[in-house]
């Protein structure tokens, strides 16, 4: 076990945001034989409950950008004082240039502040966060603005049964600040690149590039659900077992680094992959089940990148001791044991896309014309 120690930078204040639109699952009955009992068994067993999905006009960078002017305004912070932004994000605005340096534009953040990207999924809060921390501890960034973010509704087909009443979208911004004070953050992290192929999108990237004759390929299964190979595709009973080896005791290791008890732990934030896995988490790791929410699956469903932060922001009590917990894409992991007193918890707001945000035809318009030094 590898454990990353740092002990002078607070998180001050997180704040999520999700899109207006949502499908519930007691809306989706004639994909469960029109029988109410059968609805009622999965949403007993996998927690399937709400899924909020952006629109086509909608990007991650929209609602973490709206994440952070709101949370900005709310705790009176001068964007000026951010020296650091740090954005986790898996689906990108552009190829490049990277979504730090979008989002720093619209954020109109000083020219001094670094900006970089992290790509990374449901682990990448964590990660997210240890680089902060890494970055941090010098002293010679004194204010960071981290961004994070997923559309897998957005990307999902939801005709596939499998994916579509998993996934919601959500993105959100944190703020942390160098202290002199001794506030002391723990972080493990692993990952096993030999199943990197487990959650995958094959298709888009200069391995295998997006073209005419790929954009429409798609895989199915033998009950009829389909994905687009360049939207992604997952090995679940294989990411199942990943994760019931690697949870359970990246709970453990990471109270172990902390020396804490589960009695220490004010919240234990998991991934929330579905109300199923938490709790089978939640048993292996012999954790206290009301310390450890399940029920966040079921209002906002797996928010991949965003999930622990999700669930950070569902709290209505003030929270100290908290530990992380998060897995997936890579295959990756990262825990924390972190101290999270006086945190401003801005909960959850939703983004409604502005009625002048701009179409995939006026987009297109725009870049064309751009090119031809024409642009609006």
């Amino acid at each position: 076990m590898t454990v990353a120690f740092f002990n002078h930078t607070r998180i001050c204040g997180i704040k999520t945001v999700l899109p207006e639109h949502f499908i519930d699952i007691d809306d989706e009955l004639q994909y469960f034989d029109n029988n109410p009992k059968k609805l009622a068994r999965a949403k007993k067993m996998m927690g399937y409950g709400r899924r909020y999905i952006a629109d086509e006009r909608t990007t991650v960078t929209d609602m973490a950008v709206y994440a952070a002017e709101k949370l900005l305004l709310e705790m009176k912070i001068d964007r000026n004082d951010i020296d650091l932004l740090i954005f986790v994000n898996q689906k990108p605005d552009y190829p490049e240039p990277c979504d730090a340096c979008v989002a720093h534009g619209k954020l109109k953040l000083n020219k001094n502040c670094t900006s970089l990207d992290i790509n990374l999924g449901c682990s990448g809060y964590v990660h997210g966060l240890l680089t902060a921390h890494a970055l941090m501890s010098s002293g010679a960034y004194k204010t960071c603005l981290l961004l994070v973010g997923d559309l897998c509704a957005r990307t999902t087909d939801q005709t596939n049964r499998k994916g579509a009443p998993v996934f919601g979208d959500a993105a959100s911004a944190t703020v942390l600040t160098y202290t002199s004070e001794e506030r002391n953050a723990y972080f493990v992290t692993g990952t096993d690149g030999t199943g990197w192929n487990k959650i995958v999108h094959p298709l888009g990237g200069m391995r295998l590039p997006l073209d005419k004759d790929t954009i429409d390929l798609y895989a199915e299964d033998t009950i009829g659900n389909r994905v687009l190979l360049h939207k992604g595709i997952m090995k679940g009973e294989d990411v199942f077992n990943f994760t019931m080896d690697v949870a359970p005791a990246l709970l453990k290791d990471t109270m172990k680094a902390a020396n804490w008890t589960a009695d220490d732990v004010d919240l234990f934030a998991i991934h929330q992959a579905n109300k199923q896995i938490v709790e089978n988490i939640i048993a292996k790791a012999e954790i206290p089940p009301e310390k450890a929410p399940v029920d966040v699956f079921s209002k906002y469903a797996n928010n991949s990148t965003n999930s622990v932060v999700t669930v950070l922001c569902d709290q209505t009590n003030p929270l100290k001791n908290v530990v992380l917990c998060a897995f997936g894409i890579g295959l990756s992991w990262g825990g924390a044991a972190l101290d999270l007193s006086g945190l401003y918890n801005g909960g959850i707001a939703h983004y409604v896309t502005p009625q002048d945000a701009p179409s995939r035809e006026r987009q297109i318009k725009y870049w064309i014309n751009f090119f031809k030094g024409e642009e609006e």
